[in-house]
């Protein structure tokens, strides 16, 4: 089942590029700018956030309507828009194992010496015609008009409170470590990424579908728990995992000074001289392998490598139970068990 529903997707993903400039002629307006999108919105990704939508659906509608998995792409849209926003803020060169947006226009800049703006320039505005071609996308589906407008509402919503958690995460990345608290960062974590990760995507899904109040709002906590496991196992690659694998640099999080679970639980858990050496690093303006390598070491020695893991093990217990409880289709619960086992196995 999530075989089918996954290649689906991504066969609807190729099309919908073709029907959006079909509609908008976005190759005559700039072929940079629709090639650019087109390349980047088609390269390999999990699609996680799709395919939890038409879970979300198929778990409570009584017929499929036609637009399910167009409407779908909505949240994919959204999220390569975040994407090429966050690789702006973030600095980093590389998504996907491929160049960042706004490294791919650099490149294409770097021809012409009297250019007075840059590729990350472009890139912005790149990334606000992806939002609009996610909120143009999701219309696609032809269902209860009440139910429309209530999930859209959803998706407007998930997309306010992720910039949000954007927001107060680089905030909070100007604090020090000892002031920050367990709880700023799962607030970091449910905004930016729980929301529209996991927990929009099965409540839009499943609004569409039919589900009342009651259950999908169920299914949205379910998501936020799953989220909360999946941003920490996020830091747990970002700070150890292979950068071939990841297709991003693992020097991005100290870079930032981002303050997760592992460094936040390392620097509580270790002696003075340690916590000396985690502040410094953090401080740092250029991160090196010298400076990552370091702080492995620190995460390991701390346990706080272990902690992560069991604050996972933690979420995903508590999302089991919430999931138990709901009145999704028994094949479709069964799916969404399988699918979060698999993306969260460390």
């Amino acid at each position: 089942m999530l075989f089918k529903i996954k290649n689906r997707i991504e066969k609807e993903l190729k099309l919908s590029a073709l029907r959006l400039n079909k509609q908008y002629a976005l190759d005559k307006l700039s072929p940079l700018l629709f090639n650019s999108i087109k390349e980047f919105i088609l390269r390999p990704g999990k699609r996680v956030r799709p395919t939890l939508f038409v879970i979300g659906y198929l778990g409570f509608s009584k017929k499929i309507a036609s637009g399910l998995y167009e409407s779908a792409l909505s949240i994919e849209l959204l999220h390569d828009f975040m994407l090429v926003h966050d690789d702006i803020i973030d600095k980093s060169d590389t998504r996907r194992g491929r160049p960042s947006m706004h490294k791919m226009l650099n490149n294409f800049l770097s021809r012409y010496k009297t250019g007075k703006f840059s590729g990350e320039d472009l890139a912005i505005v790149a990334g606000d015609v992806l939002y609009a071609m996610g909120l143009d996308t999701f219309l696609s589906i032809d269902e209860n008009k009440e139910r429309k407008e209530k999930a859209l509402k959803q998706l407007i919503e998930a997309a306010l409170y992720t910039g949000g958690g954007e927001f107060i995460e680089l905030i909070y990345g100007l604090k020090p470590i000892e002031k920050i608290t367990k709880e700023d960062i799962y607030k970091i974590y449910d905004y930016k990424t729980a929301t529209y990760t996991f927990a929009a995507p099965l409540a839009i899904g499943s609004i569409l579908g039919g589900a009342g109040e009651t259950q999908s709002a169920k299914l949205f906590q379910y998501g936020i728990q799953l989220g909360r496991a999946f941003q920490i196992k996020d830091d747990v690659l970002g700070m150890f995992a292979d950068e071939k694998k990841i297709g991003k640099s693992t020097l991005t999080d100290l870079q930032e000074s981002k303050k997760t679970i592992l460094i936040w639980h390392a620097y509580n858990n270790s002696g003075g001289k340690n916590k000396l050496l985690i502040k410094r690093t953090l401080a740092e303006e250029k991160i090196g392998l010298k400076e990552l390598s370091l702080m492995r070491k620190l995460i390991i020695a701390s346990g706080s490598l272990e902690y992560a893991r069991s604050e996972v093990a933690g979420s995903l217990s508590k999302a089991q139970k919430i999931l138990a409880s709901s009145t999704i289709k028994p094949q479709y619960k069964a799916s969404l068990e399988k699918y979060s086992a698999e993306i969260l196995s460390l």
